[in-house]
């Protein structure tokens, strides 16, 4: 083999190599739902009547603990169709909420 052809086979192969490893990276970033874990028992019920009391309508639609925004996340489903994410501390206090836009709700 001539020094050309083995120069085109090595960059093909790292080639290669870099787009496997690309897909391989993509795939293990993954989604994110896969990893969250729901609020259950007694703490769901507390969790739930603390951001319904927050929103004042709706109903629970997800929950998560361990939010990386808080110990607790609620998502209410309120009468129009939108969404806002409640966040809880561990005691079931309202520290924020946000709505479908992205913005933090206004605390009553």
């Amino acid at each position: 083999m001539n020094r050309r052809t083995k120069i085109t086979g090595i960059l093909a192969g790292a080639l290669v190599a870099a787009a496997i490893g690309t897909g391989v990276a993509a795939a293990a970033g993954g989604d994110d739902d896969a990893t969250e874990v729901s609020i259950t028992g007694n703490a769901l019920e507390k969790a739930s009547a603390a951001a319904l009391e927050h929103t004042g309508e709706g109903r629970v639609s997800e929950t998560e603990t361990g939010d990386e925004e808080s110990y607790y996340e609620v998502e209410v489903t309120l009468d129009d169709g939108s969404e806002v994410d409640v966040q809880l501390d561990r005691s079931f206090n309202v520290v924020g909420s946000e709505g479908e836009d992205g913005h933090a709700e206004d605390d009553e």
